[in-house]
């Protein structure tokens, strides 16, 4: 009879960086990174896994790395780029996930070597379970090229596909080895994909920092005129509030806490309703809307609160709401979000909204009548006077 124990930390510790014109062959942040990581006498490889939209937009950009590897000789790239779909599209077909795997089996990617993902949020998070499943764990890199995944997905420690129709039905936590945001892949975006970024900086400020709220308040139109000055320190504020929260709270989220997710579980709910034809930023920002006016409704924000998120969302050029954010009864699809919300963390509900601007506060139980009441004020929002 008896038992015995075992208990021991694992410390993770990678670096975002900030740059421009990461493939140029006079820019030697990338190659300083291989060299400081070498291991002696072992060849280390590294596999691209490319999001196709990136292609489009930067056509050179094979080219490019293949010039600036070729410089030098501290890594060995694979001969092939594996190319995906960019957008939710990535994430929905198992297949995709399979294709990067066996590539990583055919080049010989192992432990020592890398894979390194060029794209936006979702293309990271299908490279990303695809290194963290292969030999157990292969070291990943991560280069966004949105604003989304520059200021939150790809600075974080989650991977995943969707599954059985439910987003991040698969997934892994897995810290990259590095993150490096190159401006430049920022100037070739679409106005929808530049605008979709900024919502979770909006989130990001209103659970946790009320001066970065003001600050968003007063560059909404830098923003939504697209300074690129103004998104790079919307990028970088957003980006060290997000590493901040992974330091100080539940990483691997254990719990059943996720404050990171304000706004989203009916967002992540719409996507799926709309065949992802609503961008996740662009969802971010009616959830973070209904989410608002509830706690409102709620008497936990004042009016002048509820108005100035509202004003902001709306000034940056977010809808507010969608026809698939109604809500007529208990069982109205969107409502269905709740469920899959629970589900995915396991145990009860739980859902931040706010106490202020700057503030949050866990809940667990969600009053689908004011929800109702809230979902209808804002088909027709006016401001509170």
């Amino acid at each position: 009879m008896g038992y015995l124990q075992q208990s021991f930390d694992i410390k993770f510790e990678y670096k975002v960086h900030f740059t421009s014109g990461l493939f140029d062959t006079s820019n030697t942040l990338l190659k300083n990174f291989f060299i400081d990581h070498k291991i002696k006498g072992i060849e280390q490889k590294i596999l691209f896994v490319v999001d196709e939209g990136v292609l489009h937009a930067h056509p050179d950009l094979l080219n490019q790395i293949k010039d600036y590897f070729g410089a030098f000789k501290a890594i060995h790239p694979a001969s092939e780029v594996i190319v995906i779909p960019g957008g939710e599209a990535a994430k929905n077909d198992v297949n995709f996930l399979l294709r990067i795997v066996d590539a990583v089996n055919q080049y010989g990617i192992d432990r020592h070597s890398y894979l390194a993902a060029i794209g936006g949020g979702s293309l990271l998070d299908l490279a990303g379970f695809a290194a963290s499943i292969s030999h157990r764990g292969i070291k990943h890199i991560r280069i966004p090229t949105t604003v989304l995944s520059q200021n939150d997905s790809g600075v974080g420690v989650k991977n995943g596909i969707n599954y059985k129709g439910k987003k991040n039905f698969l997934g892994s936590f897995s810290p990259p080895v590095a993150v490096f945001n190159d401006d430049r892949f920022l100037t070739t975006l679409t106005d929808r994909d530049w605008r979709s970024g900024i919502s979770e900086a909006i989130k990001v400020a209103l659970i946790k920092d009320a001066d970065f709220f003001v600050w968003l308040e007063e560059h909404a139109l830098q923003l939504s005129n697209r300074d690129l000055d103004t998104m790079k320190y919307l990028i970088h504020r957003c980006a060290d509030l997000h590493l901040e929260h992974i330091r100080s709270g539940d990483p691997f989220e254990t719990g059943s806490s996720r404050p990171l997710d304000f706004g989203h579980w009916s967002a992540h709910k719409l996507e799926q309703l709309t065949n992802f034809k609503v961008l996740h930023g662009e969802a971010v920002a009616m959830g973070i809307a209904l989410d608002s006016v509830y706690s409102g409704l709620k008497g936990n924000l004042t009016d002048n609160e509820v108005n100035r998120i509202i004003s902001l969302l709306q000034n940056i050029g977010f809808e507010i709401t969608h026809p698939l954010m109604e809500v007529n009864e208990e069982h109205s699809p969107i409502l269905l979000g709740l469920q899959e919300f629970r589900e995915h963390l396991g145990g009860r509900l739980t859902i931040t909204l706010l106490t202020s601007i700057g503030k949050g506060k866990e809940v667990h139980e969600i009053d689908w009548k004011l929800v109702k009441v809230a979902a209808d004020r804002l088909k027709h929002f006016q401001p509170v006077l």
